[in-house]
């Protein structure tokens, strides 16, 4: 007798993963592939989108595998993807027009700059509820239109697609016969307005995007097609589909106006619940389309991002040698009794919210003679709670509330000093879930609600399950202290690369 698992596809920055869920929301199988980092320039990040397409294949094949099925067994699948990395490709051939630019991609910075001493920035943030940065995807597509040869007179006769991730995938397994996205990729891209939940001809024109480039646009939850029969032998449904952070807060329940969520991964995000009315952020916060966002029922999120969170262990481990595997740095951190006055700043590619600075780079200050490893990771890891912390503050007098508990979920969620220090220097109780595949469960719920697996919300929020709690244990003064001291390094960073 089949089983009835819901195939969630959670394509992300270094890696694609499948995983398939059950009707209890228990994960029976897993697969994962990672795939090739490009970085051609300071400042560039590439991927090559059939090495994402071919490694999403591969995980899918590991985690039927992994549960000892089939896709006789799958009843929907949910897509969940990085956001604002952008991909083009052929109509005719569907085949790529090149590497994607990844969402840590800077190279556009210029062209931000363009529209911000041009008056635009008003603009963009009203309609859109984002900043003008390179994080988004709709200058990324400026930029190739403006230096790939053709590429503009192709895109302006419907010969060439450009979308998210998403629709990347949604094109591959659906054998090229949806050109489709979902509410709130579509709300990262800068060219979509929020409140009247479609493409913006204005914003398009000031990018020069042509529209005929552009997926359709419908509710996370919601029928985007089936699989095309080559790829899994029979057609399965697409009910689901939310960018990653989006779909996180799903997975985490979080339902109602003010609950917060962090997800710690190559960045780290954090997202809360904002209710039916847009968010006009005072603390240069975005507010993006939630996953329950249909037509007629609006659900806005407000978000901070911080670029660099779990990357900044990577580059310890593989460029630095501090320590061999990640999950080495909760143990060398602990050698130590505090950082010795180290702070880091891994502004790697620019700063995130509140700073919007893409020409602030990484610094370390501080260092002493008897400055050593254990200094070093304790300080990196300081360096995500306290950026964290940051964006917690900023949410909060946005949405003219306090965050009663902050629910993590992620890689360095599993790292108990890491969320000790999260509770510390945001004051406010940190959640674990059991499971901290959350990015993955959201879009699976997002998918099952539609496949009739579970009935309504209610449902999906019983299916959640608290690991551990972490409750603040410094004084008001010392979270103060440190904060303070925290928002000196971060300006020692700022404008460091800034063109002269």
């Amino acid at each position: 007798m089949a089983a009835n698992y819901i195939l969630a596809i959670d394509q992300g920055t270094t890696s694609s993963r499948a995983l398939l869920v059950d009707s209890r929301g228990r994960i029976a199988g897993l697969g994962q592939e990672p795939f090739t980092q490009h970085f051609p320039r300071p400042g560039w990040v590439e991927h090559d989108p059939e090495e994402i397409w071919a490694s999403t294949r591969d995980a899918i094949r590991d985690a039927f595998v992994a549960a000892g099925a089939g896709p006789g067994d799958v009843v929907a699948i949910g897509i969940t993807n990085q956001r604002e990395t952008l991909v083009t490709w052929d109509r005719r051939t569907g085949e790529a027009m090149g590497r994607a630019i990844v969402w840590q991609d800077r190279r556009t910075a210029g062209i931000c700059d363009e529209l911000r001493e041009a008056g635009h920035e008003a603009l963009f943030a009203r309609v859109t509820g984002l900043t003008l940065d390179p994080y988004f995807s709709g200058t990324k597509l400026t930029w190739l239109l403006r230096h790939q040869v053709g590429l503009r007179a192709r895109a302006e006769a419907g010969e060439i697609a450009a979308g998210t991730v998403d629709s990347w995938l949604m094109w591959k397994l659906t054998g090229g016969r949806r050109h489709v996205t979902d509410f709130t990729n579509a709300s990262r891209t800068l060219l979509f307005d929020i409140r009247r939940g479609r493409w913006d001809d204005g914003l398009c024109g000031l990018l020069g995007v042509p529209a005929a480039m552009l997926p359709e646009v419908q509710p996370s939850q919601s029928p985007f097609g089936d699989t095309d029969e080559g790829v899994f032998g029979r057609a399965v449904p697409i009910l689901g589909i939310a960018g990653d952070q989006q779909a996180a807060l799903f997975g985490q329940a979080c339902f109602e106006t003010g609950q917060a969520k962090n997800t710690y991964g190559t960045g780290c995000f954090m997202l809360a619940n904002a209710g039916a009315e847009a968010v006009e952020s005072r603390n240069r916060l975005l507010c993006s389309a939630g996953a329950g966002m249909a037509p007629g029922s609006p659900e806005y999120a407000v978000e901070g991002s911080v670029f660099v969170g779990g990357a900044l262990v990577q580059w310890l481990r593989d460029e630095m040698g501090v320590i061999e595997r990640s999950e080495d740095i909760e143990a060398l951190a602990e050698t130590v009794p505090d950082s010795g006055g180290v702070a880091i700043v891994p502004a790697f590619t620019g700063l995130g919210a509140p700073h919007w600075d893409p020409y602030a780079r990484g610094a370390i200050v501080g260092l002493t003679r008897g400055t050593g490893k254990g200094h070093i990771a304790r300080a990196a890891l300081e360096a995500i709670a306290l950026s964290s912390a940051e964006l917690l503050g900023a949410m909060e007098s946005d949405l003219g509330r306090r965050v009663s508990e902050l629910r993590v979920d992620g890689g360095a969620s599993r790292n108990d000093l890491l969320m000790q220090m999260q509770a510390d220097f945001a004051g406010v109780p940190v959640v674990r879930p059991k499971q901290t595949e959350t990015t993955a469960l959201g879009v699976a719920y997002l998918a099952g609600l539609g496949a009739g697996t579970w009935g309504d919300r209610e449902e999906v929020a019983a299916l959640r399950e608290v690991d551990r709690g972490f409750e603040p244990r410094i004084s008001e003064d010392e979270r103060a202290a440190r904060q303070a001291r925290w928002a000196d390094a971060v300006t020692r960073s700022l404008g460091w690369a800034a063109p002269e």
